[in-house]
């Protein structure tokens, strides 16, 4: 070794910069080519639900006789001015299902802002509090997991009323109990790290354990069951709405649809298809999605 090189100063090895959170959620999310794909449908979905004045090409409600089960455009009979066919009192079925997105979706969003709400603080209060609350709650959630969702919902709906405002409120009820034991969980493994006991031993009472240490480390689970149970939602509310039990005609909602299209199945296949087809298309989408979230959130599957 020459004098040179003994004198020379040592040069440090550039220290690798972690990605930024955001960077690698996205690599995660985005290996999931499934998942994407959901996110795109989505988000098309949500745009033509914002949107629905200005794409639809006619009002929902608007009826006409003259037109009644008017094929789509590409069959014989068919106009490009309705261009997915009329129902059985010749309204626009492209306009409806355009309508009908908003409505589908708002339905999701306030089922799982109730269901994620209440259940979470449930969870919290039966993970802290132990005991006899604790076996209360989730006694009362097991005796609501072992009725049939759908069959609980219609009885919910029955006894409260048909409606938009309580066919939501049924569903809200029949998803909430996987909220209460996601959150339970969460914090009863939470709260045997050493954070907390920290944070208890620095004089944090529960509300601040509860609310402002354990809560923000469980939203992982939580967002992931949120994404699929919009698909639940959306799902149960298309079946009570199918049933006469959800949205009241003439609503342009996807599963009244469905039920105002029943007796028309063997010669006007354009009523049921393309309703079915959007609520199809759009449960998959979030399913696919919250397969997406929960790979790229759980640090468990991480790769």
């Amino acid at each position: 070794m020459t004098a040179e090189t003994m004198e020379a100063p040592l040069v440090a090895a550039p220290t690798a910069t972690p990605p930024h959170p955001l960077r690698e959620f996205w690599g995660y999310f985005s290996a999931n080519r499934g998942a994407v794909a959901g996110l795109f449908v989505i988000v098309g979905v949500v745009l033509v639900a914002l949107l629905a004045d200005v794409l639809a090409p006619h009002s929902p409600y608007l009826t006409d006789t003259k037109i009644a089960l008017k094929p789509p455009f590409w069959q014989e009979g068919g106009s490009i001015t309705y261009p997915l066919g009329t129902d059985a009192i010749g309204r626009d079925i492209l306009s409806r299902l355009i309508y009908g997105s908003r409505l589908s979706l708002l339905i999701g969003v306030i089922v799982i802002s109730i269901s994620i709400v209440v259940g979470t603080v449930l969870g919290l209060v039966a993970g802290f509090a132990r005991g006899v609350t604790e076996i209360f709650i989730m006694r009362l959630m097991d005796i609501v997991l072992t009725m049939p969702s759908l069959l609980l919902a219609i009885v919910v709906v029955a006894v409260l009323g048909p409606g938009l405002v309580n066919s939501m409120l049924a569903v809200a009820l029949v998803i909430l109990p996987h909220y209460v034991r996601l959150a339970r969980a969460a914090v009863i493994t939470e709260t045997s790290k050493d954070y907390v006991t920290a944070a208890r031993v620095s004089g944090a009472g529960n509300l601040r354990l509860m609310f402002k240490e354990v809560l923000p480390n469980c939203t992982a689970p939580l967002i992931v069951q949120a994404s699929l149970g919009i698909s639940t939602a959306i799902l149960d509310a298309a079946a009570l709405g199918f049933l006469g039990l959800g949205a009241q005609p003439p609503s342009p909602e996807w599963g009244t649809m469905l039920a105002d299209a029943r007796e028309f199945v063997l010669r006007a296949w354009w009523v049921v298809t393309f309703p079915g087809l959007a609520i199809l298309i759009t449960v998959l989408a979030f399913n696919l999605l919250g397969d997406g979230l929960r790979d790229a959130l759980d640090p468990k599957l991480k790769r």
